[in-house]
């Protein structure tokens, strides 16, 4: 005698089977902030894309297609066409972190490295780029210690990044 399937782990499963094939194409960004249903987790150069296909936490394939140039913003909600709304959230990525309790230290590694154009995040005496050996020996060389790590990397958006302005002309 066969065994009567147990309801809610066959829906369980359907409603998991259904997140995973579902699909969203996403036009527009939210202006101001909104619970999410789901969440995208986006690496830094997956930011900078207007056009991409990901998988959502929950295991929906979401396509983007939004104005080329804007870099997606951690936090940023972004709405698909039917309305279900996905967080940007930043993905943990390789870094290399850098660090020195010299404020000296730290500036003049901040200069060399923005004399290069590098990507960097900057915080309190600390900082990531993604890996590059070359870079890596240079701070080091300038006094800070570094070691590579897994982490969400959230490079400063630059002195000409777009700023949305929020009053008329």
């Amino acid at each position: 005698m066969s065994e009567m399937p147990d309801m809610n782990n066959a829906e369980s499963d359907a409603a998991t089977g259904l997140a995973a094939r579902a699909s969203y194409a996403i036009h527009r960004r939210l202006e101001a902030p909104a619970p999410a249903h789901d969440r995208i987790q986006l690496d830094h150069l997956q930011r900078e894309k207007g056009r991409l296909r990901v998988r959502s936490e929950a295991g929906a394939e979401v396509r983007v297609f939004l104005e080329r140039g804007r870099t997606l913003q951690v936090g940023e909600v972004l709405a698909s066409d039917c309305g279900r709304l996905f967080e940007v959230v930043a993905a943990p990525e390789t870094v290399i972190r850098a660090h020195t309790r010299d404020w000296l230290q730290f500036a003049r590694a901040c200069y060399h490295l923005g004399n290069r154009h590098v990507k960097l995040e900057v915080g309190e005496c600390w900082l990531r780029i993604t890996p590059d050996h070359v870079l890596r020996d240079m701070l080091e060389q300038l006094g800070l210690a570094t070691h590579e790590e897994c982490a969400p990397f959230v490079p400063e958006a630059g002195a000409y990044a777009r700023v949305r302005h929020e009053h008329a002309h």
